[in-house]
């Protein structure tokens, strides 16, 4: 006797938009074909950036701030860019084939950067080591690459995890299980692709050629992208059920406007909401009223205007959105230490002695991969050790919650960059000991002592980076989980947008009426211990920021139960299940 053909639960099709069978898609089976990529392209993605300001300041003759600036500058573009691509994503042709437009785009962008390496008449020319200066036209190609690759993450990076998501049925307890890990595992093989382009390809640039140093990883993506096709028949595809996000978002706080001198009813049922039939027979989620954001509730007032009023279910997505701000506005700073890592971090290295034995010289921008190497060490016992071990204490599937892992991953990253600021002070006195004056003078200092603060980052960011990306697609309404992943992305933007804004001023600052600069071109007379000493400071307050913002969260909730009136309500909570307070 045949089986019976068991259907996903969560309404998932197939490309041509057919219902697919559980058993046959979805799950890690199909996630296989996604990690490929993710490894690849974050390869690529570190493999410019880790080196980046050396680029610019040895081959394109960029002082140190400008260096900065620019790095930091592109960086916030490859993660801002995502806005547009989720946006797209959710309102119009979904994540498979935004993320198919822009990865085209983003291969196009790596083979125009390899060009403007490797092509003479693209090339600034050089001579035992001494670049000469770029031209105008080799400068623009130059930059027109990387923004290039800026507009396909656009569309890639936003959707490419979240298709990850949702080949797991939320609706299946085993699927659901799955997922849980799904966020932790997908971060290993991104940070899979750091680690060689930290280790391997940052060496091959500065030692074999910036030609094959780009040119590897854009074998890899094109190598990545047939295999990601080849899983095509084992995908599952979310419907797109909203038809235009920015307008209803836009809608509730202006009808709320409209109607702020009206009460709200003491009944609430007698808010405008439409029958739980019709969310049902379009494949919608009903949310029921919260009592948080209440100032929201007036825009689902009915009145005798003949234009309906906002649903509360429309409200209620509204108010998700606006929570989700207040804790994204609370990772800016730490985005913006962050940003160290692939700018002054690297800087910092170069002045320092770089040997291993008596020839091979590591480059700067390598001691990155430690960042990558404690991140790959500690995914694991936090997936294996940590969550069951926390899990049995709090009863949370999760160990902790996901604002207490982003706490624990923040108060991780203040203790870094003391500790940065710590080894800066340690390299001055060095510095005054031997009285190093020129910026090119070697300081007689391992360059090893700056690996705690690289492995303090990289343990915060399984904390940190992991959580917040698992935050902001749990915690997004059904409806728009590939524009709730771009708070993540649009976060680390905003941060080296931050950092690059921060540098500008505080050199202006420092070096106003000839006062000398905490970051000048020469950093063996500059004051680094000064600058990460202000961003300590000013993340300790953000975390007070946090703690606060944590403690007024109301989360989402994953139980249904049926109400009188025959709708489902999405139950707030202030705290997940645990004895802890966030």
């Amino acid at each position: 006797m045949e089986a019976a053909k068991v259907y996903t639960q969560d309404g998932t099709v197939d490309l041509q938009g057919r219902p697919v069978l559980a058993s046959k898609t979805g799950r890690w089976r199909a996630c296989s074909f996604l990690l490929g990529y993710e490894a690849f392209e974050r390869m690529a993605f570190y493999g410019i950036a880790s080196n980046l300001v050396n680029y610019l300041t040895t081959r394109l003759h960029e002082d140190t701030i400008s260096s900065v600036r620019n790095v930091n500058n592109w960086s916030g573009a490859v993660w801002i860019t995502p806005i547009a691509g989720a946006y797209i994503a959710d309102s119009y042709i979904g994540r498979f084939w935004t993320f198919t437009a822009s990865s085209l785009i983003y291969v196009l962008g790596m083979i125009l950067l390899t060009m403007a390496v490797t092509v003479k008449s693209l090339r600034p020319t050089c001579e035992n080591g001494v670049c000469n200066k770029a031209s105008s036209l080799q400068i623009t190609f130059f930059y027109i690459s990387l923004y290039t690759i800026a507009i396909g993450a656009g569309g890639t990076k936003p959707n490419i995890s979240t298709f990850g998501a949702d080949q797991f049925d939320s609706y299946s307890i085993e699927e659901k299980k799955q997922k849980v890990s799904f966020f932790n595992w997908w971060m290993f093989s991104s940070f899979l692709g750091a680690l060689f382009a930290t280790l391997g390809l940052v060496y091959i640039q500065e030692n074999l050629g910036w030609g094959l140093g780009y040119g590897i990883p854009t074998v890899g993506l094109l190598v990545s992208l047939i295999v990601f096709y080849i899983g095509t028949p084992f995908y599952r595809h979310k419907v797109i059920k909203s038809d235009n996000l920015a307008k209803d978002l836009v809608q509730v706080p202006i009808e709320a406007f409209k109607n702020r001198k009206l009460q709200c009813p003491d009944d609430l049922l007698e808010l405008y909401e439409l029958d739980s039939h019709y969310y049902k027979s379009n494949g919608k989620h009903q949310v029921h009223h919260t009592p948080v954001f209440r100032f929201l509730d007036k825009a689902a007032i009915k009145t005798s205007s003949r234009v309906l009023p906002c649903t509360v279910t429309k409200v209620e997505v509204a108010k998700r959105v606006l929570g989700l701000i207040f804790i994204w506005l609370v990772t800016l700073i730490p985005s913006t230490l962050w940003a160290q890592v692939n700018t002054l971090f690297v800087k910092q290295g170069t002045t320092l002695d770089r040997k291993i034995g008596s020839t091979f010289q590591i480059p700067a921008a390598s001691l990155g991969s430690f960042v990558t190497l404690s991140m790959l060490l500690s995914v694991p016992m936090y997936d294996q050790y940590f969550v069951p071990f926390m899990r049995k204490k709090t009863g949370n599937p999760r160990g902790i919650t996901l604002l207490q892992r982003l706490g624990i991953g923040f108060a991780i990253q203040i203790v870094a960059i003391a500790v940065a600021s710590a080894v800066e002070v340690k390299r001055m006195r060095v510095i005054r000991e031997f009285h190093i004056t020129s910026p090119k003078e070697v300081v007689p200092m391992s360059i090893f002592w700056l690996l705690p603060q690289y492995s303090l980052l990289g343990i915060g960011d399984v904390f940190n980076a992991i959580g917040l990306l698992e935050f902001f697609y749990d915690q997004s309404p059904e409806e728009m989980q590939s524009l709730g992943t771009t708070f993540f992305t649009s976060g680390i933007g905003l941060g080296n947008f931050l950092n690059s804004f921060l540098v500008t001023m505080i050199d202006k600052i420092t070096s106003k009426g000839g006062g000398k600069s905490w970051i000048g071109d020469n950093l063996n007379d500059s004051r680094l211990d000064y600058y990460y000493g202000f961003l300590m400071v000013i993340s300790i307050v953000n975390m007070g920021f946090f703690l606060w913002a944590a403690t007024k969260y109301v989360y989402k909730s994953d139980e249904t139960k049926e109400l009188s009136g025959g709708c489902v309500q999405m139950e707030a909570k202030a705290f997940e299940t645990s004895p802890l307070s966030i």
